[in-house]
């Protein structure tokens, strides 16, 4: 069995001790962690010390990062093939423009929307974590998922984090 622990739009500069413990509560039983871009800064990777990170850039990550990450990539792990991109744009029809990208994916993950979703088109599973660090006191909660990879395929699952003090 794989676990793959799923995050995006943490706009952070730099990891501070709450996204730390967050990143440790939700994630350390993980073997492969995909950050789906909006990191604003590389540096916040660095909570993920001995795991497998992939990331993409997003359109809030500072020049620097961008260098570093591509917009989007492929992967396979388990025999399943898996994209990231952030995704870029209006909400409304984001499904249908990440979907284009990779229609030959078994799973789509992206971000940019700060809202968390799960849906599956055809035999492809399109997950968005939502924001890690959530939307503020009115925007939709911090929010991540974790994909469950064993014999039978495939097993999304979104998670809630509890509200920070």
């Amino acid at each position: 069995m794989t676990l793959i622990g799923v995050l995006s739009d943490t706009h952070l500069q730099a990891p501070d001790s709450s996204f730390r413990q967050r990143c440790l509560a939700a994630f350390s039983a993980c073997d492969l962690i995909v950050h789906a871009g909006d990191l604003t800064d590389y540096g916040i990777l660095s909570v993920f010390p001995g795991q497998e990170v992939v990331a993409v850039s997003g359109n809030m990550c500072n020049y620097m990062t961008q260098q570093q990450l591509p917009e989007r990539r492929l992967f396979s792990v388990a025999g399943h093939t898996i994209a990231v991109t952030h995704g870029a744009g209006p909400r409304h029809n984001i499904v249908d423009r990440v979907y284009s990208l990779f229609p030959e994916a078994d799973c789509i993950i992206y971000g940019h929307t700060h809202t968390a979703a799960l849906e599956r088109i055809g035999l492809t599973w399109l997950l968005n974590p939502g924001s890690f660090q959530g939307s503020g006191r009115h925007g939709s909660p911090a929010s991540y998922a974790i994909f469950r990879i064993d014999k039978s395929g495939l097993h999304p699952s979104l998670h809630t984090l509890p509200p920070t003090p």
